[in-house]
């Protein structure tokens, strides 16, 4: 029973599709669970990868409401799939199959018995998907130690967004760039366009794929607009845990509080922070939001140093980002290089989600900042990561060498060989400071990476 896809071919790379792929091959797999917020793309990805297979079988569990009373009794999986075999007419053959379960936050009995599958037949291939997952996740008393795996799934990265624009070659070329190899000025500026662009539309795949169809902006925008309010309307499934009202305040906040630290009294001066924390959390549960800590980041792992009670957050996607802002167009496509990066929080949050995005989706996303707070020496630094045993500052702007007091700073207080500078301009190195466009981030994911060209 396979399913055919409805995007066009250009959508078919997906970076995590690759890990998929791994996942499949791997004797040793468990059960895999596919995590990540509405609409990112994981129900697509999971059915691409269900090509490969001789067969497939797809429970949704939204839909299909009937197919819950088949774990209402036993939670045997050689019942279970006795039962879908016949009520899809498909086999289900260890090795030869694969069976998704999508939406299955919706059915808490199906979330139970993946961990049987693992058990009693271990040579079926079952992934599991959903959009609220971790709240489900959080009222099972327990999956099962080593049974189950995760993948964590988010909107398109930059370099998914230029290959879905039909630009192959020009990703091969980005690949290949770094400060001892920077880009030629052509293909920097086609990169720098496609970053205006990006920070428009977002990567969530409804969005792209209308922009790659129509190339329409006015258009994109109504998709997010809507996407905005599915999420809002989504906000009702949470009720139990926070007034629908609070997680709305708070949803909108964060959008007007990125790039800075984030304070309750931002979202409402007047109401209980215990609530508004209530929310918050509920956001980043659901994928809709990623909380950036402060670690004094004298030393790794930098977790074991953060500030619980400092931290920012970034919205989980570009495009709705800045829909929520409420940005006004013309002056954003009229803006200079260094106009666009300074402007509000567009370049920091497009940095932090790609820093997230070119994780290893097998790791929970995590982000850290550092920010001293003093009235004789304020200094900030956007990002602070962790590459093997070394610590990496990075601060986005787009001012002159000589405006980057604060990361000079933190590496001379922490000995620091090398600092990173994200801005519009191409790679190049000088002092120390490694500058990293914005459009090529996800070379800071690479191993030894300033080690290697710094």
């Amino acid at each position: 029973m396979k399913t055919v896809s409805s995007f066009g071919a250009y959508f078919l790379k997906r970076n995590i599709d690759a890990t998929l792929l791994d996942w499949k091959r791997d004797s040793g797999r468990r059960v895999l669970l596919v995590r990540g917020a509405r609409q990112v793309g994981k129900t697509f990805s999971i059915r691409e990868l269900g090509r490969t297979f001789e067969h497939f079988v797809e429970v949704n569990f939204e839909e299909n409401r009937a197919i819950h009373s088949f774990f209402g009794d036993s939670l045997d999986p050689r019942r279970l799939c006795e039962k879908l075999a016949v009520y899809f007419s498909t086999p289900i053959v260890a090795g030869g199959t694969l069976v998704f379960f999508d939406e299955i936050q919706t059915c808490p009995d199906a979330l139970g018995a993946l961990r049987f599958f693992h058990e009693k037949m271990p040579d079926l291939h079952v992934v599991a998907a959903g959009s609220l997952l971790e709240l489900a996740l959080s009222e099972i008393p327990s999956l099962g130690v080593g049974r189950i795996s995760s993948l964590f799934m988010y909107p398109l990265t930059f370099t998914e967004f230029v290959r879905a624009l039909g630009e192959e070659s020009l990703v091969i070329a980005l690949h290949a760039s770094g400060p001892s190899s920077p880009l030629d000025e052509p293909f920097h500026r086609r990169l720098v366009d496609h970053v205006k662009t990006f920070q428009l539309v977002g990567g969530m795949p409804a969005v792209v794929r209308s922009y790659v169809e129509t190339r329409n902006l006015p258009g994109c925008f109504v998709i997010l607009d809507d996407l905005i309010v599915a999420l809002q309307d989504d906000f009702a499934k949470y009720r139990r845990r926070a007034p629908v009202s609070r997680l709305g305040e708070v949803f909108r906040s964060i959008a007007a509080q990125a790039g800075g630290k984030f304070k309750y009294t931002g979202v409402d001066f007047e109401s209980s922070g215990h609530s508004l924390k209530s929310a918050l959390q509920l956001l980043i549960q659901a994928g809709l939001a990623h909380v950036v800590t402060h670690s004094d980041a004298r030393g790794i792992p930098l977790g074991a140093q953060v500030n619980p009670k400092r931290f920012k957050v970034l919205p989980f996607d570009l495009g709705i980002h800045q829909r929520l802002l409420g940005l006004d167009l013309p002056q954003f496509l009229t803006a200079s290089d260094v106009e666009l990066v300074n402007r509000g929080s567009l370049a920091e949050v497009l940095t932090g989600l790609e820093l997230i995005g070119n994780q290893s989706p097998r790791m929970r996303p995590t982000l850290h900042y550092w920010h001293r707070e003093s009235r004789s020496s304020n200094a900030e630094v956007d990002y602070v990561i962790q590459r093997g045993t070394d610590i990496i500052p990075i601060e986005v702007k787009a001012g002159t060498r000589g405006q980057m007091q604060s990361l000079r700073l933190f590496m001379a207080e922490r000995n620091l060989d090398h600092g990173v500078r994200v801005s519009l301009e191409g790679f190049s190195s000088y002092d120390g400071i490694v500058v990293v466009p914005l459009y090529a981030v996800h070379w800071l994911a690479r191993p030894g990476a300033l080690r290697a060209d710094a």
